[in-house]
């Protein structure tokens, strides 16, 4: 069955951000690789967002069968291409979008999500699957009886899980390739990374295989690989969204949702927060709103009279000049929409040696238990961390726990001026995979250029990421949003507000 979806993107589809046809480079050539539909294709039931396949099966134009199966040729066609699974259940899932679709007839959906194909990053845990988190070192024997916080949730909507997407070890660093399943790429150019450590959920995401799909970002972990991608993501308020098992990663470690649009990031993020008895640091379920956030249609109103910072560097971090452009028009948009702007920056400490005494710890803690073979396979890196970490004293990270509460109290006050900051997501686009860094960072930690990300870890506010433009070879550009700390419908606000001035999902790899 083919759609051709009534989205106000679609009129404007000559507004779109960075080229307003196809995926071209500036050569005028087709992005090099990208195995997905083209420009001026037939939109299936795989390209709709959540919202519109939500929408076509209450009107009864739609039915979950056919979006599944959609999805399914797609992870067939495309997945071989960019090893964004690691594992796909198409018979469970077939069986789960029957089960939906007499819902939908009977006109008893089971909630907010009932029949929207939907992956599992290879970190959460999943009823009746194997979580092996990228490691050769993982037991694949089970018990596999429990759903992580974010599954449960999605379960109870209704979602239908096709598979699991791929993670580096553990989740480790900001690209995606394991010893297991080897190295996962970008939909927008195969020879290029789609980032990580969510980089499975993004490339599927970005490819159709699933509007929704869940992320983890201890470091920018679902922000990056959104910017490399084209996709939005969210890195929500630490605690909004339980954690089960708690990281070892502690409470850098944040989980949220990847979708296409900003809509579908509101609602599924509206979805999976609320309090979980197993997280004992979880925060009180919220109130409504998050996904009404993700779904004004007046771009002026979700902004006008909001006081926003850019700050083009974050204290003086290299950034493309293409990177630079793409953001810079995407804060000039903020600004004619009725938004105060004005370049500042909060003035952050360099924090990356403190945040390696607690991400390399966290690795070494994971870890701890491994037996000498089962180091010998692990990814070198990953091994590489884990020794730095064994060296660290309980005062090393004392003392970075406390530059992190001292980075928080300072964003704290630059947020009473400030209600939102605007900043590159990451200084340029994605570079070649199966590297931990691009060629000019050779040999560095990943860290080396995720200067934009990790801050707000250690801070712990709502930050995402949107697409705001492409590099003359055809490659997305993201802009990341922050607010303080539980701001995260102001956050979406913003968000919508800037895809709704400048569509961007009717471009595709």
């Amino acid at each position: 069955m083919t759609i051709r979806p009534d989205r106000a993107e679609t009129d404007n589809a000559g507004a779109a951000v960075g080229t307003a046809e196809g995926s071209t480079g500036a050569d005028g050539g087709a992005a090099r690789g990208a195995p997905s539909a083209h420009a001026g294709d037939p939109v299936t039931p795989a390209d709709l967002s959540a919202e519109e396949l939500l929408h076509a099966y209450s009107a009864g134009e739609l039915s979950p069968v056919e979006a599944v199966e959609a999805v399914l040729d797609r992870i067939e066609q495309d997945n071989p291409a960019l090893n964004a699974f690691c594992l796909v259940r198409p018979e469970e899932a077939r069986e789960a979008a029957r089960a939906s679709a007499e819902r939908w007839r009977r006109g008893e959906p089971v909630g907010r999500l009932d029949g929207v194909p939907a992956s599992v990053k290879d970190i959460h845990l999943t009823k009746g699957w194997p979580t092996l988190k990228g490691s050769v070192a993982a037991s694949q024997e089970g018990p596999w009886d429990e759903d992580s916080p974010v599954v449960a949730r999605m379960r109870e909507h209704g979602a239908v899980f096709v598979g699991k997407t791929t993670t580096p070890e553990l989740a480790w660093k900001g690209v995606t390739d394991n010893p297991l399943t080897g190295i996962t790429r970008n939909p927008w150019d195969l020879s290029t990374t789609p980032g990580g450590s969510s980089g499975g959920s993004a490339a599927a995401v970005a490819a159709g295989m699933g509007p929704l799909s869940t992320g983890t970002d201890g470091g920018g972990s679902i922000r990056i690989p959104a910017s490399f991608t084209g996709i939005c993501g969210i890195k929500p308020t630490w605690g909004l969204v339980p954690h089960y098992p708690a990281s070892p990663f502690g409470s850098l470690a944040h989980t949220g949702p990847m979708a296409r649009t900003v809509g579908d990031m509101a609602l599924m993020l509206d979805v999976i927060s609320g309090f979980d008895a197993r997280d004992w640091m979880a925060l009180p379920t919220p109130g409504p709103g998050l996904a009404e956030a993700g779904r004004g249609t007046d771009p002026a109103e979700l902004v006008r009279g909001l006081r926003i910072a850019y700050s083009p560097t974050l204290g003086g971090q290299r950034v493309d000049p293409e990177v630079a452009r793409a953001v810079a028009e995407a804060v000039r948009v903020f600004e004619s929409l009725g938004a105060k702007v004005e370049e500042a920056d909060p003035g952050l400490p360099e924090s990356v040696d403190e945040f390696h005494v607690l991400w390399y710890s966290g690795a070494a803690k994971a870890t701890e238990k491994l037996t000498a073979r089962d180091r010998d396979l692990q990814d070198p890196g990953l091994r590489s961390i884990i020794e730095e970490g064994l060296t660290y004293s309980a005062q090393d990270y004392l003392t970075a726990m406390a530059l992190r509460m001292a980075m928080g109290a300072q964003m704290g006050r630059f947020h009473e001026t400030y209600d939102l900051l605007l900043t590159p997501t990451m200084p340029m686009v994605a570079f070649e995979a199966g590297l931990e860094s691009p060629p000019e960072l050779a040999g560095r930690r990943w860290t080396s250029w995720a200067g934009f990300s990790y801050p707000f870890n250690m801070t712990q506010q709502p930050a995402a990421s949107v697409p705001c433009g492409f590099s003359g070879s055809g490659l997305p550009i993201g802009l990341q949003v922050v607010g303080p700390r539980h701001s995260d419908e102001r956050v979406l606000r913003a968000c919508r507000a800037f895809e709704l001035a400048r569509p961007w999902v009717s471009r595709r790899p």
